[in-house]
């Protein structure tokens, strides 16, 4: 049954809001990280694991729950996952420790994972083909505009109030949001009633990928070796077992069959990969380095998540008209020009050039993002849209997970488990060199990965 004008408005608006929420929280804790890691004492590799957890639980779970959404019901596990989120907002707030913020923010990627994984796909189902890019724009548009406001408002909250008002804050938004939820969108939405869940499937896809992303952020350690290697051979299994599936909870023949599909998620992927710990490190050097306030920090890294938002709804209506592959692959390149700029970082760099740079890179992401998105769903029938947002939704995470993880290894073997501090911020600038040479050459790649996806209008 198709959703009357009335119900498409309810449900743009409020997973728009929820997707605000979400990502206000996600920017504003960035710009907490410093102070946190003052109050517990944490190592930079500590603080790093604060972001990684919530990224780890989140991509592990994404692709499971985004199958179990469409034959279960997708409004039913966003609800679900709208609630589950709201209370690790309030756990998190209560942490007395670096390790139990972490153990929080385990809690807080389950409910993202569920929200994420059917938000997308909630909406491009309530909506007809020539108005998705119009309404993925819109919604990326909230995610943007949260991630603008988040990190000046989050450094207003840390530096008045304290970095657990930031969490706090967030609880009363989430459960705002929550309800309003719960009381406006009642239809459930539904592809696959006949199918069976893939359980054995799922476990083995959550196990390979824990694996792979733990052993990732422990090497170059003997336990990294191991826990990489034991990953990464599990999930070669996983997907050969999963291609012989009827009904997988994996669709590796969707990568096979459908080149836009395919080069679509890979350079989201990529993409991620690239540009996600961008926020992490340049909260550290401009509380660090530069020795700002979390206030004035924040008002700095506004400049990136404003352009995006400012941007994206004109990304979302040109590629409803353009091939998304030429708008992305534009965005990529744009991106790829702003991380070689942050190579020569240092002491001396003024502010005006990191806050046109931020600009840039905010207007390549957003060049980048909606189109892509529009790409991807546009790819598959509408009985897949579940698992197509999810899997876009996990190579986002995965994204990140790796970006942090690339993050984690740089400093373990430059920094150690040392705090940030006078006596080694030289270290601390010479991580963030390689670290944007590495990014820096991953966006590259992604360019070529955008171009070489199909086209989807006809």
């Amino acid at each position: 049954m198709e959703p009357t004008d009335k119900i498409r408005k309810y449900i743009l608006f409020l997973t728009t809001l929820a997707s605000f929420v979400m990502a206000f929280m996600g920017s504003a804790i960035n710009i907490a990280l410093p102070p946190i890691g003052r109050e517990f004492n944490s190592s930079a590799v500590l603080l790093s694991w604060v972001a990684t957890a919530y990224l780890l639980t989140t991509a592990v779970l994404l692709i499971p729950v985004g199958k179990a959404s469409d034959i279960y019901g997708r409004m039913k596990f966003y609800k679900l996952g709208m609630v589950i989120f709201t209370i690790g907002c309030l756990l998190c707030g209560l942490a007395t420790s670096g390790e139990m913020l972490m153990i929080f923010r385990l809690l807080q990627g389950t409910g993202s994972a569920m929200v994420f994984t059917t938000s997308t796909a909630i909406l491009v189902s309530a909506y007809p083909p020539e108005k998705r890019g119009r309404v993925i724009g819109i919604n990326t548009t909230a995610v943007y505009t949260g991630l603008s406001t988040g990190p000046f408002i989050g450094g207003i909250i840390a530096h008045g109030l304290g970095w657990r008002y930031i969490f706090y804050i967030s609880f009363l938004l989430c459960v705002l949001t929550t309800v309003m939820i719960w009381i406006k969108l009642k239809e459930e939405i539904t592809e696959t009633h006949k199918e069976k869940f893939d359980v054995p499937g799922s476990l083995f896809y959550v196990v390979s990928l824990t694996l792979v992303m733990l052993g990732f952020t422990f090497l170059p350690g003997l336990t990294g070796i191991a826990l990489l290697s034991a990953g990464l051979a599990s999930l070669v299994i996983f997907l050969k077992l999963e291609n012989e599936k009827e009904n997988p909870v994996f669709n590796v023949r969707m990568f096979r069959t459908n080149r836009t599909f395919m080069f679509s998620n890979l350079a989201a992927l990529i993409n991620y990969s690239a540009t996600f710990a961008l926020g992490f490190l340049m909260s550290l050097y401009l509380q660090n380095i530069k020795n700002l306030s979390s206030q004035d920090a924040g008002f700095i890294l506004i400049t990136q998540p404003l352009f995006m938002a400012i941007f994206s709804p004109f990304a979302g209506r040109i590629s409803d008209r353009i091939e998304p592959r030429k708008v992305s692959s534009f965005g990529m390149a744009v991106l790829t020009a702003g991380l070689v700029l942050f190579v020569f970082l240092n002491e001396a760099t003024g502010y005006p050039l990191i806050v046109i740079n931020l600009a840039v890179i905010g207007f390549g992401f957003a060049m980048f993002s909606s189109p892509n998105s529009h790409a991807v769903m546009s790819s598959v029938e509408r009985q897949n849209y579940g698992i197509a947002s999810s899997t876009l939704s996990s190579m986002r995470m995965i994204g990140q997970m790796l970006s942090m993880g690339i993050v984690i290894v740089i400093f373990t073997l430059i920094i150690g488990k040392a705090e940030i501090s006078k006596d080694n911020f030289p270290a601390f600038l010479h991580s963030l060199k390689i670290a944007f040479i590495l990014f820096s050459a991953l966006c590259f790649l992604g360019i070529f990965a955008s171009l070489s996806r199909g086209k989807i209008h006809k």
